[in-house]
């Protein structure tokens, strides 16, 4: 026990140092970089259609820990219909008569897409065992079970590609309370979360365990600090452009045609329903 919190305090000690040895990064800096990388994704999209690559990329860490802000970031500038996000609500009652990966697998790519999981089928490793929505016994028998299931997802052919976002605990405290009082944010606050902010330990456990059993050759979990977010971000896309070989595709320039002419047509007279065009005054 005393190992354990001095290692714990250790490893605070350690990510504070990192944290305060670096400087802050603008929003210029970062803005910069991520147009970069943004068109980097890109460049990885066309190359996953043309080869028919298929992959899937995991996100998972405490509430707070930045999972949506990252996952939005790889995203925002690519086709929905190749980076496919999936975000599963609560098991409906036929779900939970199933075989509990089921949910998922029907979810994993065919050739020429990126499938990203904010959250995953971890959550019995997490969530349920952490909030009791499973039994101890099933968290033991899902991670017994794990690395051989990803083992043969991957010998299908999928590139599976696995983070843990990591966050302190002031910093989720932080955060969680910025979800209090700001209107855009409260939406991300549930009460499951308000529970769950109370177990820091037991989520603790729960990923050390997570870790010692499903951390494998083949599908190895990539820990992200994840206490400054633009950096985490970065660090992120950075990374994932690593573990997925690309090329640069041979692309002709296209050029605009040019338009038809208007050959007798006349814009109509018609009452056009236009949304109001208010004057916007800073805030």
């Amino acid at each position: 026990m005393a190992a354990t919190k001095h290692l714990n305090k250790a490893k605070k000690a350690e990510n504070e140092k990192a944290a305060k040895g670096r400087d802050e990064l603008s929003g210029k800096e970062y803005e910069r970089e991520l147009a970069w990388l943004h068109g980097e994704l890109v460049r990885l999209q066309l190359w996953v259609v043309a080869k028919g690559l298929k992959v899937v990329i995991v996100f998972e860490g405490r509430d707070g820990a930045g999972k949506g802000g990252v996952i939005k970031a790889i995203t925002e500038r690519v086709s929905p219909r190749v980076y496919r996000v999936v975000a599963l609500p609560a098991p409906t009652e036929r779900e939970k008569s199933q075989m509990y990966v089921q949910r998922y697998m029907r979810h994993l790519p065919a050739a020429g897409e990126i499938v990203i999981f904010d959250r995953s089928w971890y959550n019995r490793a997490g969530v349920e065992r952490v909030m009791e929505f499973s039994t101890m016994e099933q968290v033991k028998r899902f991670l017994e079970v794990t690395p051989a299931v990803e083992k043969t997802i991957i010998e299908s052919g999928i590139i599976l590609i696995k983070y843990w976002l990591e966050v302190s605990e002031e910093e989720q405290t932080r955060r969680l309370e910025a979800r209090i009082e700001d209107p855009r944010k409260i939406w991300k606050l549930s009460p499951m979360d308000l529970k769950s902010y109370g177990r820091w330990y037991d989520y603790s456990r729960a990923r050390d365990d997570m870790f010692k059993a499903t951390d494998t050759a083949w599908a190895p979990w990539h820990v992200v600090r994840s206490n400054d977010k633009r950096r985490a971000r970065l660090n992120v896309i950075s990374h994932l452009l690593k573990q997925v070989p690309y090329e640069k595709l041979p692309r002709d320039k296209p050029t605009l045609p040019k338009r038809q002419k208007a050959q007798g047509y006349v814009e109509p007279d018609y009452p056009y329903k236009f949304v109001p065009e208010l004057e916007w005054a800073a805030r």
